[in-house]
């Protein structure tokens, strides 16, 4: 603390002169600032932010959750394959059929296209068909196995099929028991129920489009064989699948590919199960 002495002198030598002291303050600590307030501030803002994520995920719905992620996302999604244009005025992708480039990214010829259909595999309206794919597929599972009423096969024949829902789309598995065989011993000859099977499902997908894929599986053979059969009769087993359907009125332009699976996927552990003998019938997702 220091003193500083200030005198003034009036205009009268005999008047008295006037003191004035001024006291200057010298700071000890410094100055700390506010950035801890700042950082308070965040911390308590961040705080605030996650109790309410916790409240919105705890107090919605699945469906509603859905509708708040949608709400967020671009109505009109833009990607590497778009001209960034929609409607009567948007700008011509160079992916489209005119314009495309050598890396094949372009339409096929099949459906010539515009902007809109020159697109890349995300956006909105992706989720919106995988849905309505889902739903179809789960109402033809109940159509199939008479979930909804009356089934179309007898109690016996479904004891043979099993239904999934996979990325690739709708699975109908038919297969043989130790009792029942969907085939004829070491041989491509159809039994009366693989025979009644597949008029069931050319029946039940006959109001769809979808593409059908055919696969043929079989057990291993309990030695080792030097010219094993399971990869020509599980191929020949797809064929004759094939030909089943297509005589119980499936459109032949529907049929995709046929595949031979061998023994290379068995069903159960046991790859010499007769359970292991089946056919796959795969309704292709669009």
């Amino acid at each position: 603390m220091g003193e500083e002495k200030v005198s003034e002198m009036g205009a009268s030598t005999n008047v008295a002169p006037v003191i004035i002291k001024r006291k200057k303050v010298i700071a000890g600590g410094g100055h700390h600032g506010g950035a801890w307030k700042v950082a308070y501030a965040d911390f308590v803002t961040a705080m605030m932010a996650f109790f309410l994520l916790m409240w919105l995920l705890n107090a919605t719905t699945e469906q509603q959750r859905k509708g708040l992620s949608d709400y967020f996302s671009p109505s009109i999604p833009i990607t590497r394959n778009s001209g960034g244009g929609d409607g009567a005025f948007g700008g011509s992708s160079m992916f489209t059929e005119d314009t495309m480039l050598d890396d094949e990214s372009g339409a096929s010829d099949k459906n010539p296209q515009d902007a809109r259909q020159s697109r890349g595999a995300t956006g909105v309206d992706q989720q919106d068909q995988r849905d309505s794919a889902r739903d179809e597929f789960t109402s033809l599972e109940a159509e199939l196995l008479g979930r909804g009423g009356e089934s179309l096969v007898s109690v016996e024949a479904l004891k043979h099929i099993v239904t999934r829902v996979t990325d690739e789309g709708l699975i109908i598995e038919l297969f043989a028991t130790d009792d029942v065989p969907l085939f004829e011993e070491k041989s491509d000859r159809p039994t009366p129920l693989l025979r009644d099977l597949a008029r069931m499902i050319a029946r039940v997908t006959g109001n769809i489009v979808n593409d059908v894929a055919l696969g043929g599986h079989m057990r291993a053979q309990p030695v080792v064989l030097a010219n094993n059969p399971v990869w020509d009769l599980s191929l020949a087993r797809a064929d004759r699948m094939r030909r089943l359907l297509e005589g119980a009125g499936m459109d032949q332009e529907r049929i995709h590919r046929m595949t031979g699976h061998a023994d290379r996927n068995p069903a159960v552990k046991n790859p010499m199960a007769k359970r292991n003998n089946r056919i796959e019938v795969i309704l292709l997702r669009n």
